[in-house]
């Protein structure tokens, strides 16, 4: 293709695995802002009373928000309605590399680049949510964009990393090139730095990880003895930018690791006092908000409200992690990128269209991580007790601990009951404080997630099951593989 870019001269790795050729091998920046996204996201829909806390110190910081085309004007700002957002919703999260505010602490960067995307749908009847992780090489159509400084629009190209859109024109070619490639419409989009997954890890007092063998790692400096230990600041954000250290040290490695961190953060604020302390809600959006760059149509503190009411009694269960399905080892325009794997992308974004949740088959962690029942690892929750993990599925995976002692069941906590073997949960281990399970229960793991009486979404129907898809359930207990193992 004549309109590929020729970077030989920049590529430096070995055959099949996709790496980031522009990193010194001593200062290797890695592009994961990995959580970042994670991070951003649940800091943006988690922050449901952050109105009632400081609205105009929150709406200082906002700024004025990134201009997406095809997106209309945005409202006047201002309104803190209480009320849960009305139907679904896609929100992109990107991750950079380079914010010059960060100096050279990172090493230093010839462009900078989107090296996390993740795209959160959420369903219009707030029963399942999706995330994607989308790998900073495949490569895919980037579409002509508006230069971010209004002197005119970029030419389309064919085949190129998704990781080149941001360089291209900013926010908004990023959110034209993840439309295109997945046939969603995103409404709201936010980018991060470095420097606000540590403002936010912070905000939230640190999350539990778990690691199945000694992580070492001397690019990113991260150090993490076998077991669980609380990553907050500078040391989670060294887990999230090792690739390194983790799998085979590959960035599709680093993303199933990055998975282990983004479920168990995810349970910790659904099981912490996150969603109902204001010292801590105050915290987590000052943070989000001084360290982001929001589309317009996010930038208004009433439609975050409003997003993180309707998530607030979403079961873990029906929250799935994945990754874009690709292949490395291709050839042509794919040699040492990632290339798209179309047949599964299209049954994943069928079901995403539909808002059909879904399951997720056996050994779907990926190759960075695993499940702690496998590591044979208790993994410790968001108040300090650890437990080990089941490896039941289908109605049989009820916990064994108390109710509300597991990292898993963290959803019991925020909504009153829980469901374990429930839709996305194939292969998945049990929740360790779900307080009661129902479904099907069938060997693929397909099941039901029974509702509490206090308004936690219903899911009644059991889900289907999609094989080769890489990631995991937000309530199942993972840990991160050290490299090599």
């Amino acid at each position: 293709m004549n309109d590929v870019r020729d970077r030989s001269h920049r590529l430096n790795r070995a055959t099949g695995i996709a790496r980031h050729g522009r990193l010194r091998h001593h200062h290797p920046v890695g592009a994961v802002v990995k959580v970042l996204s994670g991070v951003a996201a649940v800091a943006l829909v988690s922050s449901a009373s952050v109105a009632a806390i400081a609205a105009k110190q929150v709406t200082d910081d906002l700024g004025d928000g990134v201009q997406i085309q095809g997106q209309p004007a945005p409202k006047a700002k201002g309104s803190t309605a209480l009320s849960s957002y009305k139907g679904g919703f896609n929100m992109l999260v990107v991750g950079t590399d380079n914010d010059p505010e960060q100096g050279t602490a990172y090493g230093e960067r010839d462009a900078t680049l989107n090296d996390v995307n993740i795209l959160l749908h959420v369903s219009a009847d707030h029963t399942n949510a999706t995330a994607v992780s989308i790998p900073r090489d495949l490569v895919t159509p980037i579409p002509g964009c508006e230069k971010t400084d209004g002197s005119g629009t970029t030419p389309a190209m064919a085949a190129q990393p998704i990781n080149d859109a941001w360089g291209e024109g900013g926010l908004n070619c990023v959110v034209q090139t993840v439309q295109g490639l997945t046939g969603l419409d995103v409404q709201y989009s936010a980018a991060v730095s470095f420097k606000g997954v540590i403002e936010m890890s912070n905000a939230i007092g640190g999350v539990p990880v778990c690691v199945a063998q000694p992580i070492h790692d001397r690019y990113t400096g991260l150090d993490l003895p076998q077991g669980t230990s609380t990553l907050q600041g500078d040391q989670a954000l060294a887990f999230l930018r090792s690739r390194h250290g983790v799998g085979d040290g590959s960035d599709l490695g680093r993303i199933s690791s990055q998975q282990v961190f983004l479920s168990s953060l995810l349970r910790t604020v659904k099981s912490n006092d996150t969603l109902t302390s204001p010292p801590t809600l105050y915290k987590l959006a000052r943070a989000a908000a001084s360290n982001m760059q929001l589309s317009q149509s996010l930038n208004d503190i009433g439609t975050m409200v409003q997003m993180g009411r309707a998530l607030q009694d979403l079961p873990l269960s029906q929250v799935n992690f994945v990754q874009y399905p690709g292949t490395t080892g291709g050839t042509g325009v794919y040699s040492g990128k990632v290339q798209p794997s179309t047949e599964l992308a299209t049954q994943l974004f069928t079901k995403i269209k539909a808002d059909q949740s879904f399951s997720l088959g056996a050994d779907s962690t990926g190759i960075g991580s695993e499940s702690a029942a496998s590591a044979g690892q208790g993994v410790a929750d968001a108040s300090g007790s650890s437990s080990a993990a089941s490896t039941a599925t289908g109605p049989s995976a009820a916990a064994s601990g108390a109710a509300g002692s597991g990292a898993a069941g963290s959803g019991a906590a925020a909504s009153g009951t829980a469901a374990s073997g429930a839709a996305g949960t194939t292969g998945s281990t049990g929740s360790a404080g779900d307080t009661a399970a129902s479904g099907s229960g069938s060997g693929s793991g397909s099941g039901s997630a029974s509702a509490s009486s206090a308004g936690t979404p219903a899911a009644t129907a059991p889900s289907e099951t999609i094989d080769g898809l890489q990631g995991q359930s937000a309530d199942e207990q993972t840990c991160s593989k050290a490299f090599g193992s």
